[in-house]
């Protein structure tokens, strides 16, 4: 998926950015504590393990950013914007 199809398709998901590159999408959820976050990324787990697709988490104090993007093609696939819908609904 080229940068512009990701940019067009990133509009159906507030709060989520592209990195410069065009190969990534990503968004930082915050949280009241590092228990809430925990909590969070746990249920992020759930469903990226049942989706077979698992995307790159950094935690901490409060907070937690979610990276998404298809490792086996190096990029961006239509299935990693599915799954950062779903993390939404979390």
């Amino acid at each position: 998926m080229d940068y512009s199809q990701a940019n067009e398709m990133l509009q159906e998901l507030p709060g989520w950015s592209i990195d410069e590159a065009g190969k990534r999408i990503f968004r930082n959820f915050k949280f009241r504590d590092f228990m809430a976050a925990v909590s969070f990324v746990n249920r992020v787990a759930e469903t990226a393990e049942g989706q077979d697709h698992h995307p790159d988490i950094v935690l901490g104090y409060g907070y937690a950013e979610i990276w998404v993007h298809t490792h086996k093609i190096g990029g961006l696939h239509e299935n990693d914007f599915i799954l950062a819908a779903k993390i939404d609904q979390l």
